[in-house]
């Protein structure tokens, strides 16, 4: 019953701050007709005292009376637009009072559960069900009454990790590491929830708990693989190889982190270890002797059967941020824009946007101009620099390979030059500088992200995404993040 009162008078004040508004409209109409006929009226009289005293004549006060009449007559007679805008509000009224009461009960009666009794917090909290929300609640209250009850600690941990709250993640692994000590568990979470707060970068604070975890179990494959990835971040490339060609060893054949872990070492410019699973989309090398000998349709095909080999991958395990990111390049290289969104789309559904890896994820969708509704770059908008035309790439298309590579390099050395003079250009720099690391210049693709990153500072969303680009192309950072 009380769920009904309150119903009726929360509708009843919607109403009237609804209909104030409409009544107001009419009254300041009424008001000021009122007054206009009040001066006329006045104005008459006064025209009657000035002929009682001779200051005007007969026929000048029977043509100001006529003029004063006709527009008292024109103000007394409601005009065609009141009576309309007066109509349109006694609908508009009809509607707030009878009509909008109706819906929202017929809505509430389809959609919600009016025969549901009335359940107060304190009996949802003592039977909370599978709701999460009443469970990690009951916990905080609890919790907050016993402090140091380091398993209540524990157990919220990865529940405030998993909901990305992870200031409070790393509170509550702190408070569990402190009551009930370190354990390679708890240590590895508390690494990771560093992590996250940090976009993914492996900070020195995260290390010294790795190595921590590592003390308690030397073979703790996630902890070895986070200090390697720290390793390969702070551009240390033959350390970071050296650590994961050591963790490969360490892994079982079927170990489900290998194919990452074999794609870090083919980043820091290592071979796959043999028996691990091979990157998926990266081809071996017979493939690669083998595409040397096909003809241009063939080896298009045979590239587009890879990627599909990766798409399908991916599908099955979606938990790999560098695949994501080779699928979408690959559809836009292949021309294929309509599965370069979709893949694009996919990958953030596994790595949403408000992550480092989705932040990544977008960053490269902007630099290839990919649109989330499908679409590239507008025709008839301003090409972004360095970008070639239709008739360079034309021409390109017949040239040969030391006048393609001269091409190229003339753009990049145009794009460079414009972002001298418009530097507030984010995809400029992202562009600039895989541009470099393409053409084999790491001296000027550091250049280039050392001076992106003074438009950009490192604590910005931008810069972030120029320190992403840095580390997927292997790009030291050094001295660049403070």
């Amino acid at each position: 019953m009380l769920f009904w009162i309150l119903v009726a008078a929360l509708t009843a004040a919607v109403a009237a701050v609804l209909l104030y508004p409409l009544l107001r409209d009419t009254r300041a109409i009424d008001d000021a007709h009122a007054g206009e006929a009040a001066v006329y009226r006045d104005q008459l009289r006064e025209l009657d005292r000035d002929l009682s005293g001779g200051l005007i004549s007969e026929d000048e006060a029977d043509y100001a009376r006529a003029e004063i009449g006709r527009r008292l007559i024109t103000v007394s007679a409601a005009p065609v637009t009141d009576r309309k805008a007066s109509k349109h509000h006694r609908l508009s009224e009809a509607f707030v009072l009878l009509l909008l009461p109706m819906v929202g009960l017929c809505l509430y009666i389809f959609v919600g559960r009016p025969d549901l009794p009335s359940q107060p917090l304190q009996a949802r909290l003592e039977n909370p069900g599978n709701d999460m929300a009443i469970l990690v609640a009951k916990a905080e209250r609890h919790l907050a009454q016993n402090p140091d009850d380091g398993k209540g600690w524990d157990v919220l941990a990865p529940i405030y990790f998993n909901t990305m709250r992870v200031a409070d993640a790393e509170n509550a692994y702190r408070r569990a590491i402190r009551l009930l000590g370190p354990s390679p568990v708890r240590l590895d979470g508390l690494a990771e929830t560093l992590m996250a707060i940090s976009d993914g970068v492996v900070t020195e604070d995260a290390r010294k708990v790795l190595e921590q975890s590592l003390q308690l179990d030397p073979d703790n494959p996630k902890a070895r693989f986070y200090i390697a990835l720290s390793m390969e971040q702070a551009g240390q490339a033959a350390e970071a190889k050296v650590a994961f060609e050591a963790l490969a060893k360490q892994s079982p054949a079927d170990a489900p982190w290998l194919p990452l872990v074999a794609e870090h070492i083919a980043k820091n410019g290592g071979a796959p270890p043999s028996g691990a699973a091979r990157v998926p989309g990266n081809p071996t090398q017979a493939e690669v002797a083998a595409a040397e000998s096909m003809s241009p349709g063939d080896r298009q095909q045979m590239i587009r059967g890879m990627v599909e080999s990766l798409d399908a991958k991916l599908t099955q395990d979606p938990n790999n941020l560098e695949g994501w990111l080779r699928l979408v390049r690959s559809y836009v290289v292949l021309k294929d824009t309509d599965r370069a969104v979709a893949a694009l789309k996919r990958g953030l559904a596994t790595f949403p946007a408000s992550s480092g890896q989705g932040k990544q994820l977008l960053a490269l969708a902007q630099e290839l101009g990919i649109a989330m509704d499908g679409g590239v770059s507008p025709s008839g908008a301003a090409s972004a620099p360095g970008n070639p035309t239709q008739a360079e790439v034309a021409a390109g298309e017949s040239m040969s390979a030391g006048d393609q590579q001269q091409m190229i390099r003339g753009m990049v050395e145009s794009l460079d030059a414009k972002l001298t003079q418009d530097p507030n250009n984010l995809e400029g720099w992202l562009r600039l500088v895989r541009s470099y690391a393409v053409l084999n210049e790491k001296a000027h693709a550091v250049d280039a992200l050392r001076r992106g990153l003074a438009v950009f500072p490192a604590t910005g969303e931008q810069g972030k995404q120029l320190l992403a680009l840095a580390r997927e192309l292997d790009i030291a950072t050094e001295g660049m993040t403070e």
